[in-house]
């Protein structure tokens, strides 16, 4: 199995945008592009969770496709290459590089105007210039439709060696917001070669429990989980979940199997790095039982 190299739990980073905003980004200014205009900053953000204890880092350009940059002056390519050289510098060998692929910000046929071709060329070009560019793994996350995420993978497996991280964002109802359910997020990404599936964003970590469980039983890919700090105060901007509280609701997750844990909006490195305490933990613990 692909992560068996890393014996036991893997670690993700945690939240990019919530860390370039701690950083100075100004309001309406676009994550992606910083990768080009302020290296430094960005690079600052990836080594802090390469020194938390991430295993793997996600590079930023959750939005750096054609369509999103298309009023921009940059390309995918431009974009992709820098945030990718950015990200191993910050790695140093210490940590893998996953080019982080978003959604497309629009819509798909029938329920939007995008057409399927046009998503998986977009898709296409994003992936050919990450693996040309150095990234270790693909981390497709935040999809709510199936069909946009079967475009993504598809396009990664067809024009690229880069193994696949898949994950899905999901509401309380455990289903997207689009009518996907878990089960079929699970055999989707199992049928179409994804290295490992899961959840990310939207939700604290307890209240994605139950959906977790029901793609742990339907697949036997490793599970990924990246949930959010709870939300977001509207004054303040600070989330309602602290590092330890955080790193206490993820301990569940274990029952269920999980193998590859970090976190979306909101979290730090302080997150990433108890999260990391408490997981080995959790590994002596069952290795002396």
């Amino acid at each position: 199995m692909l992560f068996d190299v890393y014996g036991g739990f893997v670690f993700y980073d945690g939240a990019i945008g919530t860390m370039l905003q701690k950083s100075g980004m100004r309001p309406g200014e676009r994550p992606d592009i910083l990768n080009i205009t302020a290296p430094e900053t960005v690079e600052n953000v990836h080594r802090m969770y390469v020194d938390a204890g991430s295993d793997i880092i996600v590079t930023n350009t959750f939005g750096a496709n054609a369509n999103a940059l298309r009023a921009t002056g940059y390309s995918p390519s431009e974009v992709i290459n820098a945030a990718v050289s950015i990200a191993k510098r910050a790695a140093g060998g210490r940590a893998k590089v996953a080019l982080d692929i978003g959604p497309l910000g629009e819509l798909l046929e029938p329920v939007g105007d995008l057409e399927l071709k046009n998503a998986y060329d977009f898709f296409k070009e994003q992936a050919v210039a990450g693996e040309y560019a150095g990234a270790d793994f693909s981390a497709i996350e935040t999809m709510s439709d199936l069909a946009e995420l079967g475009a993504a993978i598809s396009a990664v497996k067809d024009n690229t060696s880069l193994p696949v991280l898949a994950t899905m964002t999901f509401d309380r109802t455990g289903c997207t917001y689009l009518g996907c359910t878990p089960e079929e997020l699970a055999e989707t990404a199992e049928r179409l070669g994804a290295a490992a599936v899961g959840l990310n964003c939207s939700l604290a970590p307890e209240e994605m429990y139950s959906t977790a469980e029901r793609i742990a039983k339907a697949t036997s890919l490793p599970l990924i989980i990246k949930p959010n700090a709870g939300l977001p105060d509207s004054r303040t901007g600070l989330y309602s979940i602290g590092p330890e509280e955080f790193a206490r609701q993820m301990l569940p997750f274990i029952k269920l199997g999980v193998k590859i844990v970090g976190g979306c909006c909101g979290t730090t490195p302080e997150y990433i790095r108890e999260l990391v305490r408490v997981f080995r933990n959790a590994e002596i613990t069952a290795e002396k039982r």
